[in-house]
Parts: C-alpha cells; sequence; structure tokens
C-alpha cells in the first residue's frame, strides 16, 4: 500500500469519525433540550432517581443566580471589617507628581523638537 493510499483511507476514517460525532452531539442536543424544556422527561428522570412519587408534581425554579452565596446562620454576629483606602493627601501628591512628569514630558519633547529644526 502506498504512503498516499494511506493517507486517503486515514482521512476517510477521520471523516467518519467527525460524522459519528456530529451523530452523537445531536443526539445529546436533544436529551439536552428535553431535560431542559421538556416537563415530562423531567418527571421521568426525577422518579427514576428516586425524588419523587407517583402522584407529586415537580415545579423548575430558575434565576436564582444569588442562590450559590453561602447562607448565614441565624442568630450570628457578622463584623464588618476595616475599609482599605487611600487617603487624601495620598492622592493629591499623587496627582501633582504625576502632573509635573506629564509637563516634564511634554517640555523635552518641545526641546528636542526645537533642536531638530
Amino acid at each position: 500500500m502506498s504512503s498516499y493510499n494511506y493517507l486517503l483511507s486515514e482521512r476517510d476514517r477521520q471523516w467518519n469519525n467527525i460524522e459519528n460525532l456530529g451523530n452523537l452531539n445531536e443526539e445529546l442536543e436533544r436529551t439536552r433540550s428535553n431535560l431542559i424544556y421538556d416537563q415530562d422527561t423531567i418527571l421521568i428522570h426525577a422518579r427514576q432517581m428516586g425524588y419523587g412519587y407517583h402522584n407529586e408534581r415537580f415545579v423548575r425554579i430558575v434565576g436564582l443566580a444569588s442562590a450559590n452565596t453561602p447562607p448565614s446562620t441565624a442568630g450570628n454576629i457578622y463584623y464588618a471589617g476595616e475599609p482599605a483606602f487611600i487617603s487624601d493627601k495620598n492622592m493629591k501628591i499623587t496627582a501633582l507628581i504625576l502632573g509635573m512628569l506629564v509637563f516634564i514630558f511634554l517640555f523635552m519633547l518641545e526641546l528636542i523638537e526645537k533642536r531638530s529644526r
């Protein structure tokens, strides 16, 4: 078998694998959609896993993004920590120094430009 024929057979094998993966992906997407939207599928899977009795109904609750926060126990006292901040004095000094640096930089550019003329 020549190298070219081997590469062709490998290419065909890869295309078949891609097609099989595409079919598997479609099947998984259908299953996912059923588990998200189809009430009967949710009911069947929940009962198979032992989450309900024959006469119980299930309600899907959505939009609880804040449910991941850790719960606080009733009766505990929580103290807010001291905030970390930069004093107004330090901010004014930093702004003054940065302003001077920009002024010096622009002045140096002006001097260089005058010398090059």
